[in-house]
């Protein structure tokens, strides 16, 4: 089933909340969706490992990376984990990086920009928590649909009518 943001906006507005327009796409899928998975850090993507070497189930991996533009939080490698552990996406406030490479894989990945440094590697960071990111308030469990017009997050699974 293809859920398009335009849709699931005039159908649930009062529900939902739509992500500033500040993300490019990078993935091989423009459009994903799924339960939100929440990280909190700065210029450290070692917890972004450790959730992404987790089972998925079609999670979407939210990282609050302080809105860095000095390094990668995701790369290539990165990104082939997700996907074989079976995580839907990912939406960083931050930076990728081998982002040809990142857009042949069956994943969904939206950032700031492409960035080639990689980030440093200290195990700072936290997971599972409330977090603010372009300006809407993300929490884990809730719901992302992301697709060519943007990022919506809602409190629950949303089913438009005759689905």
């Amino acid at each position: 089933m293809s859920l398009a943001t335009t849709d699931l906006c005039d159908a649930f507005g009062a529900e939902i909340q739509v992500l500033e327009p500040i993300f490019q796409s990078f993935g091989g899928k423009v459009r994903f969706h799924g339960p939100i998975a929440t990280l909190k850090l700065f210029e450290d993507n070692s917890l972004v490992r450790t959730m992404l070497d987790e089972a998925g189930h079609g999670r979407v991996l939210v990282v609050d990376g302080g809105g860095s533009r000095r390094c990668a939080l995701l790369g290539d490698q990165l990104g082939e984990l997700a996907v074989t552990n079976g995580w839907a996406g990912l939406v960083l406030d931050g930076c990728v990086r081998d982002s040809a490479a990142l857009g042949r894989l069956p994943l969904g990945v939206k950032a700031l920009a492409a960035h080639p440094r990689k980030s440093v590697k200290l195990g700072a960071g936290q997971r599972a928590l409330p977090l603010r990111v372009a300006g809407c308030d993300i929490l884990p469990g809730h719901w992302l649909y992301a697709d060519e017009d943007g990022v919506i997050i809602s409190p629950r699974e949303l089913v438009p009518e005759g689905a």
